[in-house]
């Protein structure tokens, strides 16, 4: 006998194929607005849904927010009424697939704080009307897209594989990266149920270059913590043998360039002045606190967090080696810090360990400045917003110390180097001048 749920899965693929299904997006930051974008060009009518009201106006109006999504992508989307973005919730309700890209950040406590993905499955709830396929991308602990999402809407009445079908599809972007972007990176889904997996891989098939299925939610919540962990772990490693090599005298980029010469069993990881991002500062906090609710107490992490979380210290310590040479403190000095996001030419200061430095020194009362061509202001632990000097160079010979945390491609660096009194170089810049000058990370020159 022909199944409810086999007819309601059979009308959604049929949508789906034909490319009818109209798509929802809810968050429109790094992870959600490519996506959208990746969606209206593979032919699917999108809504972006954000509570940000301004983000809303200006993504109407074709400007993008993020550096690797053109403005002219997104007007052509907006113009053609491909693309459309709200703050309001009800549009939910006329949505045949959603996909879930909220925030995920840590509380002042170092544990998840899931209030975004709470509010959003509420909202999902309240505004159901058709069969909706729901694709939860925030990168959580194993057992959120069961918890959060399934077990609430059992418990109002909506059935799996006839009002909703459920997966959880970890997001995958790396800002800046022009090799690997959403549409090429492989996209892991674990559905709640086999109906589910086959909609979002017929979706996204028609998206991203690559779909892998897993059998269920949680496999996939883990695979993308275990990523990240992964990550996270080894950058601590080498980020103590760093101060290893420079406690023993050898150069621990030398030592790196060396290993990395062996075509197996070895990956180069490089030392630098923390983590930043959306993940790996973030990401092995989740699996750590979900492991201590089964009283599992993983060191690793525990112990990866704390080397990566000491290093803008680290940082300032080098900064006063620097000034000793001057016969200067930390207080009243002049310090410039290159660089405040957390990676190389992309605009996004999350978690970016030059804020940390930033906050260590403005209590030490060094007089400071930031500069950063990609990034216009930050907002400071206070809620002020600290102005940045947005160009490639500045006047270098003003400051007793100039520090590099970012490794801009497009900053000065032979002016830099001329003009800086003292330079604390966390990025390797330096490869190989043993100008007295320049104060490095590891040990090298």
């Amino acid at each position: 006998m022909f199944k409810i749920q086999d007819k309601t899965k059979n009308v959604m693929m049929e949508k789906i194929q034909t490319k009818e299904a109209k798509v929802g997006v809810i968050g429109l930051g790094y992870v959600g607005l490519p996506l959208a974008m990746e969606l209206v060009a593979a032919g699917y009518t999108v809504i972006g849904i954000d509570i940000d009201k301004d983000k809303v106006a200006s993504l109407n109006a074709g400007k993008s927010h993020i550096l690797d999504v053109s403005e002219n992508l997104v007007t052509d989307a907006v113009q053609n009424g491909l693309f459309k973005a709200t703050d309001e919730f009800e549009v939910l309700g006329g949505l045949d697939a959603v996909s879930v890209c909220v925030p995920t950040p840590l509380n002042d406590n170092q544990e998840p704080d899931i209030s975004y993905m709470t509010f959003t499955a509420e909202k999902i709830m309240k505004h159901l009307a058709n069969p909706l396929l729901i694709m939860l991308e925030s990168t959580t602990y194993p057992g959120t897209t069961r918890e959060l999402f399934a077990d609430h809407f059992e418990a109002t009445g909506a059935r799996v594989d006839d009002d909703y079908f459920l997966c959880f599809s970890p997001e995958r972007v790396d800002p800046g990266n022009d090799k690997y972007q959403t549409k090429s990176i492989p996209k892991v889904i674990g559905g709640l149920t086999k109906a589910s997996s086959e909609l979002a891989e017929a979706l996204y098939g028609k998206v991203l270059d690559e779909v892998v299925i897993v059998s269920s939610p949680e496999v996939a919540e883990m695979s993308k913590l275990l990523e990240n962990t992964f990550r996270s772990i080894n950058i601590a490693f080498v980020n103590e043998m760093a101060l290893m090599c420079e406690r023993m005298g050898l150069d621990i980029w030398e030592t790196i360039d060396a290993a990395a010469t062996k075509p197996f069993g070895f990956m180069p990881f490089y030392p630098g002045p923390g983590v930043g991002g959306h993940c790996i500062p973030l990401d092995p906090m989740y699996l750590h606190w979900k492991g201590k609710q089964s009283k599992f107490f993983n060191k690793f992490i525990e112990t990866a967090q704390e080397i990566n979380m000491n290093m803008p210290y680290y940082v300032v310590n080098k900064i006063q080696d620097a000034l000793n040479g001057q016969a200067k403190s930390l207080k009243g000095a002049k310090v410039l810090l290159v660089g405040a996001a957390y990676k190389a030419d992309i605009n996004d200061v999350r978690e970016s360990p030059a804020l940390d430095v930033y906050e260590i020194l403005k209590k030490h009362e060094t007089d400071m400045n930031i500069l950063d061509p990609f990034v216009a202001s930050f907002q400071n632990k206070d809620g002020e917003i600290v102005p940045i000097i947005q160009s490639n160079a500045c006047d270098f010979s003003k400051y007793d110390c100039v520090v590099i945390l970012t490794k801009h491609s497009t900053i000065d660096y032979l002016s830099l180097l001329s003009d800086s009194r003292a330079i604390v170089d966390m990025c390797h810049i330096y490869k190989g001048n043993d100008s007295d000058k320049i104060h490095k990370i590891g040990g090298g020159r």
